[in-house]
């Protein structure tokens, strides 16, 4: 089907292409479930897949991670700046995980394909993973006590991995000596190499159905409707200037807070962040680099200003982002960023949220559990001697809204991983989960109540495992709006056989023997609005 070269191709037309676009990315984190062999993949979804067009701009992506989905057109586009495009052949799959280069951290992995159609290439499509282990000094690759990039596993540019005949074995080889349970990450790494092919064979649908001309005007259509709405959606914010902060607990070691601030300003149909005030780069692994910044203010205007919006490079346009240099959010190449990504991300989103209270709190939540509140449990198996990674992450409350209370045990804002059943733990690894209940009263009081926490007890029946905790709001507490209560804290308890107890830090790095338990009580939300008879 061709297009009128006056016109364009026809609205009908440019929507089944729309949805046929969406459903390849969502296709492909599908088949990375389907196929992974690490529970991270399987079972909590901790993925996410997207399209590109042929300049490395986001056109189509998964319902998946929100933390991921803003820095993968970034990576795509970084990826072209190291690897001319004249120099990719059908077939190829490269992976990558620098973040200075459209990056976030380094345990998420992206595996990116040019797809080929009348002899050019048309799109990408990528493929990222969190991989349970990405090498580094501590198993599972997160090092609360970092203090360069290097500790925190191996660092991949862009390396061609697969080609249409096949892999390369010999990169392949040298990824694999490099990481801890090389078995399971080889099969994680044939899942992203899969979703990409298929992928791949999709699209060649699409561009047999219509011409390579008509997809592409038809993605530059997409691209002008979503800066259209998104010009529109900010246009429903009063003009002005808006500042918001909010804080990290720490940063490991280093216990003092951390600042994150942002001065917004709304002028029309546009909306500048300027995080400048934002404090330095820190020792630890809680900064974060541009890439995750822009993804966390991609998401923020989504959810306040357009969430019906269909997200794409268009949304961007009219969003101007501003980081300083040697800050939190800009940070030189030799820091570690770990954590940065899905902790510091969300107090992004927070002193985004903080910043707007006053002028349209009716579209906000109160702060949550919005922390990965990442538990991470290491050892050999003693049934079959091979190396365990159980890389658990814990929701919490909601955050109350200005009609109604917030949700019990979810994940809020930038992650949207899903829970590792008990019985997928207890089959995987040495490790029996005691208890799971809701953190009953941890929930901010308010005119509507902060959603409850949840509690788990996990007690170790291997001889000896290690755990790395990297869990925020434990000492800043989930923040109430416009009167309400705050929620309480996290809570990580540990449990010795011999009947000692202890309190541990956010992030921190403990042996555990058999016998020794770990009891998480996670955060409960923040109010919204002042507490009857208050």
């Amino acid at each position: 089907m061709s297009q009128n070269p006056n016109t364009g191709p026809d609205p009908f037309t440019v929507e089944v292409i729309r949805n046929g676009l969406t459903a390849i990315a969502e296709e492909m984190s599908l088949i990375v479930m389907r196929a992974a062999r690490s529970p991270l993949l399987r079972e909590a979804g901790d993925l996410s897949s997207a399209l590109t067009d042929a300049q490395g701009n986001l056109i189509a992506q998964g319902r998946d991670i929100p933390a991921h989905l803003g820095v993968m057109g970034s990576t795509v586009q970084k990826f072209l700046e190291r690897v001319p495009a004249n120099r990719l052949q059908p077939g190829d799959v490269w992976f990558m995980n620098l973040p200075e280069a459209g990056g976030n951290h380094l345990p998420d992995v992206k595996a990116v394909r040019p797809i080929f159609a009348e002899g050019e290439i048309q799109a990408y499509a990528v493929s990222l993973a969190h991989w349970a282990d990405i090498g580094g000094a501590r198993p599972g690759s997160y090092v609360p006590d970092a203090r360069d990039a290097w500790q925190e596993g191996l660092r991949i540019p862009p390396l061609r991995v697969f080609t249409k005949d096949g892999p390369d074995r010999e990169k392949l080889d040298v990824i694999l000596a490099n990481v801890r349970g090389a078995e399971e990450r080889e099969g994680d790494i044939l899942a992203q190499m899969a979703s990409t092919y298929a992928a791949d064979e999709r699209l060649q649908e699409v561009f047999s159905r219509y011409d390579a001309a008509t997809v592409q005007a038809a993605i530059a259509n997409l691209h002008d409707q979503s800066e259209t709405e998104m010009r529109a959606a900010i246009r429903t914010i009063p003009d002005g200037v808006y500042e918001g902060e909010d804080w990290l607990d720490n940063d490991g070691p280093d216990r003092d807070p951390i600042a994150v601030r942002v001065r917004i300003q709304i002028n029309g149909d546009e909306a500048t962040f300027d995080f400048s005030q934002t404090a330095d780069a820190c020792a630890g692994p809680m900064n974060a680099t541009p890439f995750t910044t822009s993804a966390s203010v991609f998401y923020a205007m989504k959810v306040i200003a357009g969430p019906d919006i269909q997200p794409n490079a268009g949304c961007a346009r009219p969003l101007a982002i501003i980081t300083r240099e040697g800050s939190l959010l800009h940070p030189p190449m030799d820091k570690p960023v770990v954590a940065g990504n899905h902790d510091t991300s969300q107090r992004i989103v927070d002193a985004i949220f903080k910043a707007f209270e006053k002028v349209v709190p009716e579209r906000l939540t109160a702060g949550g559990s919005t922390t990965s509140g990442l538990l991470l449990f290491s050892g050999r198996d003693p049934r079959s001697g091979k190396w365990t990674t159980l890389y658990e992450v814990h929701g919490g409350g909601e955050g109350a809204r200005h009609d109604r209370d917030g949700m019990c045990a979810v994940r809020p804002h930038m992650s949207n991983v899903m829970n590792t059943p008990a019985e997928v733990i207890e089959a995987n690894y040495p490790i029996l989960i005691e208890n799971q209940a809701l953190r009953r009263g941890s929930g901010g009081k308010g005119r509507h109540q902060g959603g409850d926490g949840q509690v788990r007890t996990y007690l170790i029946n291997g001889p000896e495992m290690v755990m790395t905790t990297i869990v925020e709001r434990c000492i800043v507490p989930p923040y109430g709006l416009v009167g309400g209560e705050p929620g309480k804290t996290f809570d990580i308890t540990l449990q010795r056989a011999s009947g000692e107890v202890s309190q541990l830090a956010g992030k921190t790095h403990v042996s555990l023997k058999k016998g020794d338990r770990i009891i998480m009580k996670t955060s409960g939300g923040g109010g919204f609005g002042t507490p009857a008879g208050s």
